[in-house]
């Protein structure tokens, strides 16, 4: 796979930091969650393809190994709050003094520098901050974030792993790694670049909710239909909406001009109207083999069995029955193996790492009876 060889140590934390982990595993990096000893379970949901070595980081032996494991990897990635980490003596000046090679990404919601640098937070803050989420949300609605999409995984772990791969490449040509300070609130916005340099086309003239993208558009939204389900409508072009009002059974003639804002009201309510005469099912008849952009909104169950989805083998199960999205892109030649075994339980894998990275036997199990080290290899094996 494309990231074979590249050793990535991840700190374990919430979200987007496990994120960015998955994605670089998923394409053939090692990838060692570092987890902290005596914790009942991990609530790392993303940790497909990885190992896990618990540490007791509160004792400076644990810190030790800890530094040990990291001066001899490629990628650091740590998503504690500004400061955490040098106190632990951890930071990136002693880690690259170690190892000039070493790529050390931090990941944090506000940035390693500004006035809110040390300031807690989640997905919803770092949205508002990075000002998409004045944008996002109904007519006469208030602001709304949808779920934690854009900061924690877009603009965060996302964002996280596209700088490491960067760095990665970078190196191939400097032979030094460097500090990546990945922003959740500067990757979010970065995301959402379309919208500010579209402003001036006027897609976002008009007040929340009443612009062409974001639910103004009755031909840019979802509708009803009479078994309950939903079908999403894009269609923009002048070419694509005639075939939606064609598919509609209606006729244009009858209808106010499409780009007639201030009749969008009417138009939207014969849209909700005719989509409710219907079954989703008999949308999808109606619709499928045109560019009419309409396409069933699917729930998660049925993403798997669609047909469009199953030739292409977009998603999987794994060996718990559970699906997951494959990994994407798509790469040709060295494309994503992605894991299809169960998540590491906290510290399965501590002896084998430890050894790995040159600890003597006796030194492994001096760690483990002192506590200074966790290892649930009997846990794995029930």
């Amino acid at each position: 796979m494309a990231l074979a060889g590249v050793r990535v140590i991840e700190l374990a934390g919430l979200a987007p930091a496990p994120f960015c982990g998955m994605i670089l595993a998923d394409f053939g990096a090692r990838v060692i969650r570092v987890d902290r000893t005596k914790v009942p379970m991990t609530v790392d949901t993303q940790a497909r393809g990885k190992q896990s070595v618990a540490l007791n980081l509160k004792n400076p032996r644990g810190v030790a190994v800890l530094k040990r494991l990291c001066v001899q990897s490629d990628v650091v990635l740590e998503p504690y709050r500004k400061g955490v980490m040098e106190k632990m003596g951890l930071g990136p000046e002693d880690l690259l003094k170690e190892n000039p090679r070493l790529i050390y990404a931090r990941l944090t919601g506000y940035g390693q520098s500004g006035s809110y640098a040390k300031a807690a937070g989640h997905d919803i803050n770092y949205l508002a901050m990075s000002g998409l989420l004045s944008m996002l949300g109904r007519s006469s609605e208030k602001p709304y974030a949808p779920l934690n999409l854009v900061a924690d995984f877009a603009g965060g772990g996302l964002m996280c792993a596209f700088g490491i791969v960067l760095a990665l490449l970078e190196r191939s040509r400097s032979g030094q790694g460097q500090i990546i300070d990945a922003s959740m609130v500067e990757g979010a916005a970065y995301v959402g670049s379309f919208m500010w340099k579209s402003r001036s086309l006027g897609l976002w003239n008009r007040p929340r909710g009443e612009n062409l993208l974001d639910s103004g558009a009755p031909f840019y939204d979802t509708y009803r239909t009479s078994d309950g389900k939903y079908m999403a409508v894009g269609a923009i072009e002048p070419q694509f909406y005639q075939q939606l009002i064609q598919g509609l059974g209606l006729y244009e003639a009858d209808l106010p001009a499409q780009m007639s804002v201030s009749d969008w009201p009417q138009l939207r309510q014969t849209f909700t109207r005719v989509f409710a005469s219907k079954t989703q099912e008999e949308w999808i008849r109606v619709f499928d083999g045109t560019d009419a952009c309409v396409t069933p909104v699917l729930s998660f169950d049925e993403v798997l069995s669609h047909p469009h989805n199953q030739a292409r083998g977009s998603f999987f199960k794994d060996s718990q029955g559970e699906i997951s999205p494959r990994p994407a892109p798509v790469l040709s030649r060295s494309p994503a193996e992605p894991c299809h075994s169960r998540d590491p339980f906290i510290g399965e894998h501590t002896r084998s790492v430890l050894k790995e990275y040159g600890f003597e036997q006796a030194q492994i199990e001096q760690l483990l009876s002192a506590g200074i080290a966790e290892c649930n290899e009997a846990k794995a094996r029930l």
